[in-house]
């Protein structure tokens, strides 16, 4: 597919990088021939300066044969007048990052004018995903399939776990609960465990089960950790704004420390149930008189990667149920395995997922679509949820999945049936009508049927 990126910051250079790796054409345009430099010879990629919303900047990197453009500047307006041109030019998708909360509800009137296929909003999405994270406090990492009906969850192996020493083919039986391991993370190795595959201590695991399973599983560990009902979050942007509104719908006490003034203002306008403290959050003295000793969660979301990681590994010595820390640059991920921290949110992480799965959904709109996309274990496995299509019959359905062919390091995670969720064994079959998690270290799957081996 041919796809043009407008703006070449963060979000611009982590999509360029992975839609070029899957092996699209990709034209990039920024205002920028530094940044376009870089693009272009890191990622083999054309690059046009100028303004991405100019008519014949758009021309000079063919926007008119484009299958997709992503408006991806620092700019809402921009970013929109961007697909408004393109979709003028011929453009046949376009999708516009918008972080604005002003403007939600008019995009969702207007979204057929403005020429919009989708948008994206990363601080929203952000928001939603610490929610989710602070919903099971014992949880690394949490992200959801078929609209909640199943959950993926990382956690970590500790030295008095019953899971220690046993085979993955017993747990299920031994603790009497319906789970499955999908992934396992050990030190720098990573693994698509088989039945026979035994945990050590320090391992991280991805599970796949359903809420009140995983509810469960936590209890028999000895990891269950009371619901969150106090939340502190350090940093007052926009990430804080969403995440704060959508914790005091569910009745939660929330603390937000910022130190500008004027946006302190703003929160306690738009947000008067919440507590909004003026001061500087990655001062000791403030946090303990702010009462973060009797905080159930800490939530850090300043502007600078650093302050979040200080502030978390402060927290951490704390015994607080949950600490969630936002970063930007993930060449940080060693700094925080190694002070503890492991509950991370990033921002144009969760962007980019979002559009490739758009990406992916495009490129196989007959087949079985790429309906839910998440990396995970550091971003070395994708877990793809796939909803079965008719074309799919004789190849994949009605088959016994101990007779398909499937590729190396992929496991059938889970297959939704209706409101029934299987655990699949040998003997377990797809039919048209589910939706099949598979979770691999192949990070091109765009159609259920790319699971199978190919002579």
């Amino acid at each position: 597919m041919k796809i043009v990126i407008v703006g070449d910051g963060k979000v611009g250079q982590a999509l360029t990088g992975r839609l070029a790796e899957e092996g699209h054409d990709v034209v990039v345009i920024d205002s920028s021939p530094k940044a376009l430099r870089t693009s272009v010879e890191v990622h083999d990629v054309m690059g046009v300066s100028g303004n991405g919303a100019s008519y014949a900047v758009q021309k000079e990197a063919g926007v008119e044969e484009a299958d997709l453009l992503i408006a991806a500047t620092s700019g809402d307006e921009l970013n929109l007048l961007c697909c408004m041109v393109a979709k003028k030019l011929g453009a046949r998708h376009t999708i516009a990052r918008v972080r604005n909360p002003d403007y939600a509800d008019q995009l969702v009137l207007m979204k057929e004018e403005l020429g919009l296929s989708m948008t994206i909003n990363p601080e929203l999405a952000a928001a939603r995903e610490i929610a989710r994270m602070l919903r099971f406090p014992s949880a690394l990492k949490l992200d959801s399939f078929a609209r909640g009906q199943v959950e993926l969850v990382e956690i970590k192996v500790k030295a008095d776990s019953p899971l220690l020493g046993q085979a993955l083919y017993s747990l299920s039986s031994r603790l009497g609960i319906r789970i499955l391991i999908c992934a396992v993370r050990r030190g720098e190795d990573v693994y698509i465990p088989t039945g026979d595959f035994v945990l050590r201590e320090g391992d991280k695991i991805s599970i796949t089960a359903s809420p009140d399973q995983l509810d469960s599983l936590f209890r028999k560990l000895g990891i269950y950790r009371h619901k969150i009902h106090r939340v502190m979050v350090v940093g007052g942007g926009r990430i804080a704004y969403y995440l704060a509104k959508q914790l005091l719908k569910l009745g939660m006490f929330v603390k937000i420390i910022e130190q500008d003034a004027a946006r302190c203002e703003q929160l306690s306008e738009t947000l008067p149930k919440a507590h909004i403290i003026l001061g500087d959050g990655t001062e000791r003295e403030l946090l303990e008189e702010e009462g973060i000793a009797d905080m159930d969660a800490l939530v850090a979301v300043t502007g600078m990667d650093e302050e979040n990681i200080i502030i978390s590994m402060y927290a951490g010595t704390l015994g607080l149920a949950k600490v969630v820390t936002k970063i930007n640059r993930m060449s940080f991920q060693e700094i925080l395995d190694g002070a503890g921290i492991e509950s991370v949110i990033t921002p144009k992480g969760i962007t980019v997922n979002q559009i490739v799965r758009y990406v992916r959904a495009m490129e196989n709109s007959q087949g079985s679509n790429v309906e839910t996309l998440h990396r995970i274990v550091g971003g070395r496995v994708e877990a793809l949820e796939f909803n079965v299509a008719g074309n799919c019959q004789g190849e994949l359905t009605g088959i016994p999945l101990k007779d398909l062919r499937t590729r190396k390091n992929l496991l059938i995670a889970c297959i939704i049936r209706g409101r029934q969720i299987i655990y699949p064994g040998g003997n377990d079959t797809i039919e048209e009508g589910d939706n099949v998690i598979v979770v691999t270290t192949e990070h091109q799957l765009q159609d259920l049927s790319d699971i199978l081996e190919r002579p």
